[in-house]
């Protein structure tokens, strides 16, 4: 059966330059099935949703979560847990047992090993939550993987929206589309993980017509592997430490709060100036000087959208003064940005 996640992959790597004869063994499919999606452009597959089925271990869960926790931080092993809920008259097997407790399982680290991509090939997306004096904001970051040049948005939520705006600007950002994008299993947009198999997860409907639109193609990193995600996740801590912090202290000092709004409007010159004319750790060369090279290899926006990315960055456009709570003249003289 052909899902709609690949059709859409279909029709991404055709547009990426890819034959059919590659797309057919890349997707498992017959080069007729591909030749004849990419020739009826309006053939949409469709499936049923899949009804949850009823397991042995359910009415045990509440009993093995309990166990779990008392436990932390040390683990009880399956087989402890195997025997006690056989007591309690469960009928099923270990197996079961053994994929359910593994999700409260803390990982292993791994052997650091750097992940690295080639220029335009994969941005990395993640949401971070940062808290100050008892308020919540989200921030959506974006991270190429060879450059590791970064946009960054705020927000007050994380939903759906938040997530396909935030993949719209970035793109609009950097002046181009990579041809893939990694989440980290955000249930906001995923709908159902290894839906048809490992490695092939039911993402949502509107992520895939995002997806078809730009001409990337969607993957998930896998659970517990840092090392395919961390560019983002390391700039997160940087972003936190190196910005947000000083902001915040700044305006505590003159008794204001950190929003959405002020963050937004300052965030820009900070990437610019800061953030990417830095030493990079890893690449050991400023982000900058590699974007301007990958800009080169990443994919044409959508055309409707190409206009707009040779204007100013979304980041460093200003917020309308109604937006915030203070002069703006306060913010101007308590929040300048210095490289």
């Amino acid at each position: 059966m052909l899902t709609q996640e690949a059709l859409v992959e279909i029709h991404v790597l055709h547009r990426q330059g890819e034959s059919i004869r590659s797309i057919a063994q890349k997707l498992n499919l017959s080069r007729n099935t591909v030749r004849r999606y990419l020739r009826d452009l309006s053939a949409v597959p469709s499936y049923p949703d899949r009804p949850q089925r009823a397991s042995k271990l359910d009415p045990y869960k509440d009993y093995l979560l309990a166990r779990i926790e008392a436990a932390k931080p040390h683990w009880i092993p399956a087989t402890v847990l195997l025997r006690e809920i056989h007591d309690r008259g469960y009928a099923g097997g270990i197996s079961q047992l053994k994929c359910y407790v593994s999700n409260f399982k803390a990982a292993e680290p791994d052997p650091v090993v750097r992940f690295e991509t080639p220029p335009g090939k994969q941005m990395q997306v993640d949401f971070t939550t940062i808290s100050r004096h008892r308020r919540t904001i989200k921030a959506f970051v974006a991270t190429l993987g060879f450059s590791r040049a970064t946009y960054v948005r705020f927000s007050e939520h994380e939903r759906q929206e938040d997530w396909l705006s935030g993949i719209g600007e970035a793109c609009q950002y950097f002046g181009g589309v990579p041809q893939e994008i990694l989440f980290d299993n955000a249930k906001a947009i995923m709908i159902e993980r290894d839906a048809y198999g490992e490695g092939r997860h039911r993402w949502n409907a509107q992520l895939l017509a995002t997806a078809q639109d730009y001409g990337f193609v969607a993957r998930a990193c896998r659970p517990y592997r840092a090392r395919t995600k961390g560019k983002v996740e390391r700039f997160n801590g940087y972003l936190k430490s190196s910005f947000i912090t000083p902001l915040a202290a700044t305006l505590n000092q003159a008794g204001l709060r950190l929003d959405v709004a002020t963050a937004n409007a300052h965030i820009g010159p900070w990437l610019e100036r800061v953030a990417h004319q830095r030493i990079h750790g890893t690449t050991g060369i400023k982000p900058q000087i590699l974007l301007d090279q990958e800009r080169f290899e990443l994919m044409p926006l959508p055309s409707r959208l190409q206009l707009a990315a040779q204007g100013m960055p979304i980041s460093t456009r200003p917020v309308p003064r109604e937006s915030f709570q203070h002069p703006l003249s306060v913010y101007d003289r308590l929040l300048e940005v210095r490289p």
